[in-house]
Parts: C-alpha cells; sequence; structure tokens
C-alpha cells in the first residue's frame, strides 16, 4: 500500500471500527521508541504502511531526534488502517498523533486539536487549497505532509506500436484501451473495484461533489453518461480487472499486465526503475463537451487528538516535525516515492522534482488539480461508491443512481449543517 487518498481506502463507519478494538489493542507491541523521556513525556502516532522502501525508517528516525518527549510510532500494516486507527481512538491507547485526511466529522466530534496557531506563522507558504481543505469556521485542523497527484499512467512504445494518441476524452480512453490490448496486456486498469477515479468522472463532466454552500453538485446528465461510458469498458473486456495488487500499486503497470494505468505520483520512482524512460502521464479525460481533464490532489495530514492526555506535548512535536524540520519534509516527500510537498518554499526548491516525468507529473497537479472538501464525508463517499457499483458493475440507470446517492449526500448534509 502507498500513499492512499481519501477518496479510496476501505470506508466504514466508526461504528464499524469499533469492531476492532481488541485488534487495535494488540498495537501496543510494535513501533518505535519506547518509555518516556527525562521530562516525563510520552507520545504515540499513527501511520499507516506507506510501501515505499525507507519509509518506516525515517518516520522512526524524525521521531527519534526530537528530544523533548519520547515518541512512538505504530507502523500499521495492512489495507484497514482507518478501522484501527478509529477503533484505537475510543480507547485509552488512542494516539496522540496520527494521520489522515481532512474530515469535519472529527472537527465536529471533537477528535481533533484546533492547530491554527501553530500554522498561521507559516500559512502563506501552504498551498492555499491545503489550508482550504483543512480550514473549518476559519480554523485549521490538520498540518498537511505531502500532496499526492493521481493520473493515468502509459507506455508510449506501446502506444506507438497501436498507433494510438494520448486521450483527451472519456470515448477515446475507452477507443485507445480496445486498441492497445493483446492476448497477453489489457488495455487498461482503473483498480479492482473502480471507485479510484469516480470523483474524477465528476469533476471532468463539468461537475463537483459539493457546491461552495454545500449542496450536493453531481447528479448531472453529463456525469450519468460518464458511469455509462465507464459501463462500456468494464464490459468491454479491455479493462484489467482483479489485478494482483491494487491501484495504488504499480505491479500490474511495472509487470506488463495493462498498457494504461490509473496511480499516484508516488510510484513513480519504482516504475522508472522498471521501464526507464518509457513511461507517459495524462490526467482523466474530459467527459462531455462541457467537461475538463482532472487530477486528483490526495495525500496525508497530521493531527492532534483533541481528546488525549498530552495535546500541549503533542502540538510541539507536530509543530517542531512538520513546520519547523523543512529539511526532514522534503526528505519525507522526495527522497522514497515521489510526493508534491505542501510547503511552497520547499515544493519550488526539490530538485528531483524539476525535470522528466516528476516535473510533468507537477505540471498536472498546478493544471488540473482538485483538492479534498472537508464536508465530503465518509457516507457520502459511500453514497458514490455505490453509484459506481451498481450502474458500472451491474447496470443498474446511473441517473438513478445519482439520485439515489443525492438523496443520501443530502440526509448527511442536514446533519452536518442543518
Amino acid at each position: 500500500m502507498s500513499a492512499m487518498s481519501n477518496v479510496n481506502w476501505d470506508r466504514r463507519t466508526v461504528l464499524r471500527a469499533a469492531m476492532g478494538m481488541a485488534a487495535a489493542g494488540s498495537l501496543a507491541a510494535c513501533g518505535g521508541n519506547t518509555g518516556r523521556s527525562s521530562s516525563g513525556e510520552g507520545l504515540t502516532q499513527y501511520f499507516h504502511a506507506y510501501g515505499e522502501a525507507g519509509t518506516e525508517q525515517a518516520i522512526k528516525r524524525y521521531a527519534k531526534a526530537y528530544k523533548e518527549a519520547n515518541v512512538t510510532t505504530q507502523w500499521i500494516t495492512g489495507n484497514n488502517f482507518e478501522q484501527k486507527l478509529f477503533a484505537a481512538l475510543l480507547t485509552k491507547n488512542a494516539p496522540d498523533v496520527f494521520e489522515f485526511h481532512p474530515q469535519i466529522q472529527l472537527v465536529k466530534s471533537g477528535q481533533v486539536a484546533d492547530l491554527t496557531d501553530i500554522i498561521e506563522p507559516v500559512k502563506s507558504d501552504f498551498n492555499q487549497a491545503d489550508i482550504k481543505s483543512h480550514t473549518v469556521d476559519g480554523k485549521i485542523y490538520g498540518v498537511r505532509m505531502i500532496d499526492d497527484p493521481q493520473f493515468f499512467f502509459y507506455r508510449p512504445s506501446l502506444f506507438e506500436k497501436a498507433k494510438v494518441e494520448v486521450p483527451t476524452t472519456l470515448e477515446e480512453l475507452v477507443e485507445a484501451a480496445a486498441k492497445l490490448k493483446t492476448s497477453k496486456v489489457k488495455g487498461a486498469y482503473l483498480g479492482n473495484d473502480l471507485t479510484p477515479v469516480q470523483h474524477n468522472l465528476i469533476w471532468s463532466a463539468g461537475a463537483d461533489t459539493l457546491t461552495a454552500d454545500n449542496k450536493p453538485a453531481f447528479n448531472t446528465d453529463e456525469v450519468a453518461e460518464g458511469f455509462k461510458q465507464l459501463r462500456s469498458l468494464f464490459t468491454s473486456g479491455d479493462l484489467l480487472l482483479d489485478a494482483p495488487t491494487d491501484w495504488w500499486d504499480p505491479s500490474a503497470f511495472t509487470q506488463g499486465l495493462t498498457a494504461i494505468q490509473w496511480c499516484g505520483m508516488w510510484a513513480m520512482p519504482a516504475m522508472i526503475e522498471a521501464l526507464g524512460d518509457d513511461i507517459g502521464i495524462f490526467p482523466f479525460p474530459k467527459v462531455g463537451s462541457a467537461g475538463k481533464e482532472s487530477v486528483y490532489n490526495g495525500g496525508w495530514s497530521m493531527f492532534v487528538n483533541a481528546k488525549g492526555k498530552n495535546v500541549e506535548a503533542a502540538k510541539e512535536y507536530v509543530k517542531w516535525l512538520w513546520i519547523d524540520q523543512k529539511k526532514d519534509q522534503e526528505d519525507w516527500a522526495t527522497s522514497y516515492g515521489f510526493h508534491i510537498p505542501p510547503r511552497t518554499s520547499i515544493a519550488e526548491s526539490a530538485t528531483k522534482l524539476k525535470a522528466g516525468l516528476p516535473a510533468e507529473g507537477v505540471k498536472l497537479f498546478n493544471e488540473f488539480g482538485h483538492f479534498d472538501n472537508i464536508g465530503w464525508t465518509q457516507a457520502m463517499i459511500a453514497a458514490v461508491n455505490d453509484v459506481m457499483a451498481n450502474s458500472v458493475r451491474k447496470n443498474a440507470d446511473p441517473k438513478a443512481q445519482l439520485a439515489t446517492a443525492e438523496k443520501k449526500v443530502n440526509a448527511e448534509l442536514t446533519k452536518l449543517f442543518g
């Protein structure tokens, strides 16, 4: 698993997560430094297991360098990080600091601490879209660590052989997959359940998840048509289904199982090592005449548990590592997988992102990027997951499915905003 976005993890509610309490309790035996510092402070931080080699060692190395408290790292393997995190947050073993994605439920429930005071002095140095995606009522509730643009990767040599141009519309993508498919290679791979691209389909159709005043904005004829086109691709035989590894892992692409794969910028080093220069990227193509190509900018952020025993100490640690230690922030973003630093000054000086494929990724990020909406909740994501499952995998009417999803989203919005 690599740096997944909040559009694509296994979505479960807090109630379901509570079922994993026993498993979460067993995590206390793993991690980095143990015990307490001479000052008596001890902090615990949760990270999901990044797939890039060296990431676990890097996080524990940063923590060890912090002298004000002894920071224990829980490096959580498997695909159920969300479940284990939310289960742990309900227990006395809850982490003081944890990585996650901006979610308004965490703010409304008082689970995450206000970090405005530590971010405000450097606020102007952050990508302002990241600041917006972590802000509720003027207060900032998380520090972005990395931005992770996602796009289609493709093999230029296979495109040339099949006489295929880079798709700029969804129709062209469907056609390209058909031309690129051979007896050994599928035309395209969009993830095992196709959900990684569902929000891009909405954006590329000229719509959005929510309006600026928190109203559903995804139920349009153009979005419905996009789901119909995905259905045609799903049934064509040109799409790789049930790959050995899911979309965030580049193995399907690097092992030659597909000519095109949806994946993230984090996978570039592994792809380049396997395929050299035979790699290109393009955004999710536009859907309909009013559409525009899109790139989803996922990523991970650091939060402080507002219900923890060491809130102020935890805030000081987060400030030290994710505000003050710019060298470590660049190391984390560029020395393992490739990610874009959310700090503008670091992004501008990151030499590994200035040329070749990484530079092209940064360009697409800036030109076509869409960021998390903190008001777009787990239940809303699940509602659109159902549209994908029912209209693409099961051939239900996408307009009817979108209408059902809109009702569910409206119900959630009423709970949140009245």
